[in-house]
């Protein structure tokens, strides 16, 4: 048996040669001086070398213990060599495949609408990708996990948590398959947190409604939130039908904006009438941003449009966010209308809500339009009213 003393008084000769440990470990020391651990081992009659590593980088202790990994190899019938080769275009592969490549890979095999898709890449942009996004898909553990959906529920966005839950299980499904990862981090933690319950704002009273737009018109944001939220006001759109609108869905002289199918949520075009005071708005708007695909073009990049996460943002610093959402201006614009006294079915043909008898669908689309459009003026006059009403500070309670 070697020692290190041994090992370190090797001195080069003109030829190589091999200073033996035991059971097949070897100290190699070159002409050149360079002293490297190797393992002889036979598999199928046949000789081979296997190297552990240079001395003294490698010490005598190490060495051994490498050596018995190696011969444990063996004894299975495995060439450590071959072993080493494929563990090393594992690592190769593995690191190639990190969570942003398979969730892309996922989000491409998706049978959804671009827009959709876009919406998903955005919360995995925001939520995941900066925790998990740059490592190997096959190195993510229950913790990681854990850590994105812990702080996502703390910083108040529960329905968001649950939603990067979901699309991380479907990311780690797809590496299962495909053998890029063992199994699916997301199923240990899956309940560790409290089930998502929507919780859906009260309707504003029209104090509030007169306050959160006069905050608006008094805020310094970039036009397109500004503009935007009177949009959604004006029309009861969705946040993200008014966001993404493109200038090719309206026809100011008519006053109607035909939102296409695929930008809506039953997948079914939808005609809006237009307020005089929404028309006006857009001839304004149109000297702004008229020459670009969409009503309100993003910050970073003009040829896309605006994230709602910037109304948001906005109602974070307006001091409305745990009043008011985005998608409350429709709750609110129901109830509102119903207390003024508008058909329900009118309403409801506003807000797209989904029909399912699709001859009374086809009938409320060509009855409703013209009272619709009634309604929705008498509306924006109405918050003209309540904006110049709001006078002070107002109380947000219902």
């Amino acid at each position: 048996m070697l020692t290190d003393a041994h090992c370190r008084a090797a001195k080069p000769k003109e030829q190589l040669y091999r200073l033996n440990d035991l059971r097949g470990l070897y100290l190699e020391v070159k002409p050149n001086g360079v002293k490297a651990w190797r393992y002889r081992f036979k598999l199928g009659g046949k000789g081979s070398w296997f190297a552990l590593g240079d001395y003294p980088a490698v010490s005598l202790a190490e060495a051994r213990d490498k050596c018995e990994e190696a011969r444990k190899l063996v004894k299975q019938g495995i060439n450590p060599v071959q072993h080493r080769q494929l563990e090393r275009l594992k690592r190769e592969e593995d690191s190639a495949n990190t969570f942003e490549t398979v969730a892309k890979e996922w989000l491409a095999l998706r049978d959804w609408e671009d827009i959709t898709k876009k919406r998903r890449l955005d919360m995995l942009g925001r939520v995941v990708f900066p925790s998990i996004g740059k490592l190997p898909v096959r190195d993510i553990t229950p913790a990681h996990v854990l850590d994105i959906l812990t702080k996502t529920v703390k910083r108040g966005a529960p329905t968001v948590a649950a939603e990067a839950k979901r699309t991380m299980s479907g990311v780690f499904e797809l590496a299962v398959a495909t053998l890029r990862a063992d199994n699916d981090p997301v199923w240990p933690v899956r309940k560790a947190l409290p089930a998502n319950k929507t919780q859906h704002k009260t309707a504003l009273t029209t104090a509030q409604i007169g306050k959160l737009l006069n905050d608006f018109d008094n805020h310094r944001c970039g036009y397109q939130v500004n503009f935007c939220i009177q949009l959604m006001w004006w029309t009861l759109a969705r946040p993200s039908e008014a966001a993404e609108a493109e200038w090719a869905e309206f026809d100011l002289d008519a006053a109607l904006w035909t939102i296409p199918a695929r930008r809506m949520k039953a997948r079914r075009e939808h005609v809006v009438p237009l307020p005089t005071q929404a028309v006006e708005m857009l001839r304004r708007l149109h000297a702004i941003s008229g020459d670009r695909t969409h009503l309100f073009p993003g910050r970073d990049d003009r040829n896309r449009p605006m994230s709602v996460h910037s109304i948001r943002q906005a109602l974070k610093v307006l001091g409305w966010s745990g009043t008011y959402s985005p998608h409350g201006t429709r709750t609110t614009g129901s109830t509102r209308l119903n207390e003024m006294g508008y058909r329900p079915d009118a309403i409801e043909a506003q807000l797209a809500h989904a029909e399912p008898n699709s001859v009374r669908r086809t009938y409320n689309h060509a009855t409703y339009l013209e009272e619709r459009r009634s309604m929705m003026q008498a509306w924006a006059d109405k918050l003209e009213i309540w904006k110049q009403e709001s006078t002070g500070e107002v109380s947000r309670t219902q």
